[in-house]
């Protein structure tokens, strides 16, 4: 379907399924990326993504999860940084704290390389005017209340976001 106005901005539209830390990244940078370059950007959290749109976001890391994450400490000399650790599954199950550790080396490996926070990235969209959507059903199922969540963001059901999604150019499930 042709858009009537073939001056508008592109457009694009993400759903945010995840809320962990590596989950959490890909619908923020992409959706600040294409705000930066003028396009229009709804994103809809949904399920564990929702957790995104709370005021104290807890995204946290899980390498059990992820069996491709490189293990790789964030500090010391640059050849012990280069080591990639494998960390058998039955340490990062069974060890207490393993998820913390994990999520802390990564936010560390962030901020030395100069990557934004979560934060950062979701302070950006607000201000670039991305329209952030938390899914009205995932509330229901999960009881959260629209004070639980940034008032910069609007609540809205599947239908909504399927309004904004037709007319969008680049449609994204993450």
């Amino acid at each position: 379907m042709a858009k009537s106005d073939p001056n508008a901005p592109k457009r694009l539209a993400i759903i945010a399924s995840k809320g962990t830390l590596d989950w959490a990244y890909p619908p923020f940078i992409l959706g600040t990326a294409a705000a930066s370059m003028g396009w229009d950007v709804g994103i809809f959290f949904t399920f564990y993504g929702l957790t995104l749109l709370r005021p104290k976001l807890t995204a946290a890391i899980s390498p059990l999860g992820n069996p491709a994450m490189p293990m790789k400490m964030p500090f010391g000399p640059p050849a012990f940084q280069q080591i990639n650790w494998p960390i058998p599954q039955l340490i990062m199950a069974n060890v207490p704290g393993f998820n913390a550790l994990a999520t802390t080396l990564m936010k560390q490996t962030f901020e030395n390389k100069g990557v934004a926070t979560i934060e950062e990235l979701r302070n950006m969209a607000v201000e670039l005017e991305v329209r952030l959507i938390g899914c009205q059903m995932t509330m229901d199922v999960f009881g959260f209340k629209r004070e639980d969540f940034i008032p910069q963001c609007e609540i809205g059901g599947a239908a909504t976001f399927l309004e904004y999604a037709a007319d969008a150019d680049v449609s994204l499930f993450v």
